[in-house]
């Protein structure tokens, strides 16, 4: 079960929409499939230290009780917010905004439809947001609405149609895979080296390729999230993080060798005097494959599986918010959890977050929003494996490879970070402003009222010590 939740948070938008825009960047398909290896691997690097951290701090909220321990609380506090928004509320809603998309292909009429409500903020020439609202947007929010009210009833409930889903989708991938090679209608040329090939590798634009497989690859952390609801979570956690990070790394690239196998780059790129790359790649690769009939079913599948996408983040989030609010960092009705052990607040705040994404939300701004902010706050927790051992703390499992696989996952995600400010230098200060306000929030209420109180215990969950960890001795 909690492999499978880091599959379903995994496999979802991303491997499903973003190889076009990476066509879009660098056109060549032999570097734009190593990118799927490289973010593969360092998904595994950071899967690997994740596992250390969650076995030294089995305890529910992910980043947020790492880097509360390793550095201060108000960086734990930054974190969560990121989780809030970046982690989970903005995810959910490009995952939901992927299924209208989707199901337009199905139903061209929801395509044409037009804009009921089309509003844009502007500074200084600026474009801030957009508020969206049509069809496509109604569809999304309703999506978003039905899976919070399912996760806020019953956890097992939640769970056993999360196991169901992400069942379906590993079918599907493998079906599609090998469907698409054995009997599909594509060509080995597509895949032959155009535009510079390798010698791309370096440049921002694969950089920027790297921030849309990272976007794919994450959820790769979703069980740390949930710790306190795993039984046994230092032997459970580590397996479920590397196992199926290595499932979906494998997965996603047959998928994209499949991809570019059925339709040309250039096809995916899109126009080449426009920013309009294919969005919905599983469709047209499935059409160019089987034909429309059987692409249609194809892409009815697709739509499921992006509904089991936002099914996992749903399930995931709301955990990080009640760690949050048992330690004073967020309002104490986030902690409350239901007769069932649901934490029904979190789950209704994220999903309120989640349709309100679905109406301002440009989704490739979403994507870079996330892409951007998970690369920051995931390094730093990286680098708080350096901070816990420094101080002799270890866990039952140790991080493979240490140090080199921790500094090569630091290393990857700030440059990802790097090439992001230099191409959208105004939206990241926008960001760094959000977190400094917030900080400054945090330092402000607790000179008024006080630092929060020790960690507790979420209701209903059995206690662990937080860390669970011990001292090395010298001669170890």
């Amino acid at each position: 079960m909690t492999a499978a939740i880091v599959v379903a948070n995994m496999i979802g938008t991303g491997v499903f929409t973003s190889t076009g825009f990476q066509a879009k960047g660098l056109h060549d398909p032999p570097t734009i499939l190593l990118a799927w290896v490289i973010g593969g691997f360092v998904a595994l690097c950071g899967a690997a230290a994740y596992a250390e951290l969650g076995s030294m701090m089995p305890r529910a909220g992910g980043e947020y009780v790492y880097l509360r321990e390793a550095y201060h609380p108000v960086v734990g506090v930054l974190s969560g917010w990121a989780s809030l928004t970046a982690g989970f509320s903005a995810p959910i809603a490009v995952s939901a905004l992927a299924f209208s998309a989707y199901v337009s292909t199905l139903f061209p009429a929801l395509a044409a439809s037009t804009h009921w409500i089309d509003l844009t903020c502007t500074i200084g020439g600026y474009n801030l947001f957009s508020i969206s609202m049509g069809a496509q947007q109604a569809i999304a929010m309703c999506l978003v609405l039905i899976i919070t009210l399912l996760h806020a009833f019953d956890t097992k409930v939640g769970g056993w149609v999360q196991a169901a889903f992400t069942a379906a989708k590993v079918v599907l991938i493998v079906t599609f895979v090998i469907g698409g090679l054995l009997v599909g209608h594509g060509d080995w040329h597509h895949l032959a080296s155009q535009s510079g090939g390798f010698a791309n590798v370096g440049t921002k634009n694969f950089a920027m390729a790297l921030m849309y497989v990272s976007f794919a690859y994450s959820g790769w952390n979703a069980a740390a999230y949930i710790a306190s609801d795993i039984k046994d979570p230092s032997r459970t956690l580590p397996r479920a993080l590397l196992l199926g990070t290595g499932i979906v790394m494998v997965l996603y690239v047959l998928l994209n060798l499949v991809f570019f196998y059925a339709v040309p780059s250039d096809v995916l790129a899109g126009p080449a005097n426009d920013f309009k790359p294919v969005f919905e790649v599983g469709d047209v690769a499935a059409r160019a494959l089987f034909g429309d009939r059987a692409g249609q079913l194809v892409t009815i599948m697709i739509s499921l599986a992006l509904v089991s996408s936002v099914s996992a983040m749903v399930m995931a989030g709301p955990r990080v918010y009640a760690a949050m609010a048992n330690d004073r960092a967020l309002p104490k009705a986030l902690a409350f959890h239901s007769k069932r052990g649901v934490p029904t607040v979190a789950v209704v705040v994220q999903g309120a977050l989640g349709i309100f994404f679905c109406l301002v939300g440009n989704i490739n701004g979403l994507i870079e929003f996330v892409g951007f902010s998970l690369a920051v706050f995931a390094a730093l927790t990286v680098s708080s494996l350096f901070v816990m051992r420094r101080r002799g703390l270890a866990s039952p499992y140790r991080c493979w490879g240490y140090p080199v696989t921790p500094i090569l996952f630091i290393m990857l995600s700030l440059w990802i970070a790097y090439a992001q400010i230099s191409a959208e230098p105004v939206r990241v200060i926008i960001i760094g402003s959000v977190a400094a306000v917030i900080a400054a929030i945090y330092f402000t209420t607790t000179k008024l009222f006080g630092p929060p109180p020790p960690p507790e215990q979420e209701p209903g969950v059995p206690a662990s010590p937080l860390p669970e960890a011990r001292v090395i001795p010298p001669d170890e």
